[in-house]
């Protein structure tokens, strides 16, 4: 079993998408391992951090491709598709979630709490990402959602045009309008030399 696996382990996704067309199981635990975790990553970021949530999004992502494997084409990219699944399963959890925004303020009391008044490194970490996510929710979804393909999975310009079905020039703007306002948003993190901060930074000056 274990040269079995070994064997799946160098195939690429689309090539592993083949095989799960043709009915291999192995493949298809084999493409699980590689992507439920940066999956079920990506719904944790696009939906209010809800881990239930998102763990049950991941697992219905997942049974889709299991269920109708054959929509994909494996002449395209893999990690293009999957991705857009998520982002069309997100969209249409937001028109049922209109008016639900913010984050839950406990977090950011719990954080300082269990932090002792140390103030580190780590904590200067926590507290920047707390503050990220906030602001993120108080943008649009479509800034948020750019923002969180490009900056947290590390998708392309290309691939998050082909997600949302957009121009390339539209989620270059999206992005260069949400880096440009976390930037000021985020000011005051930047004497503390953040890597998160300083990554923002030089993502505007890429996308100028």
């Amino acid at each position: 079993m274990r040269l079995l696996k070994s064997k799946y382990n160098s195939l690429s996704d689309e090539d592993l998408m083949a095989e799960i067309i043709n009915g291999n199981e192995t493949a298809f635990v084999e493409l699980y391992d590689r992507w439920s975790k940066p999956i079920l990553n990506y719904f944790y970021k696009m939906l209010w951090q809800d881990l239930e949530k998102s763990e049950d999004f991941m697992q219905d992502l997942f049974t889709k491709i299991i269920q109708k494997p054959k929509l994909f084409n494996i002449k395209k990219s893999f990690k293009t598709w999957i991705y857009t699944i998520a982002y069309n399963m997100c969209k249409n959890e937001y028109r049922k979630n209109e008016t639900r925004k913010g984050i839950d303020n406990s977090l950011n009391e719990n954080m300082v709490k269990s932090t002792h008044g140390n103030y580190d490194k780590n904590y200067d970490e926590n507290l920047f990402n707390i503050r990220l996510n906030k602001e993120l929710n108080l943008l649009s979804n479509n800034h948020k959602k750019v923002f969180i393909m490009r900056m947290k999975h590390n998708l392309s310009i290309k691939e998050i045009a082909e997600i949302m079905e957009t121009s390339e020039g539209t989620v270059k703007s999206r992005i260069f309008y949400t880096l440009k306002k976390l930037s000021t948003s985020l000011i005051e993190f930047k004497p503390v030399n953040t890597i998160a901060y300083v990554l923002l930074i030089n993502e505007i000056t890429t996308i100028i």
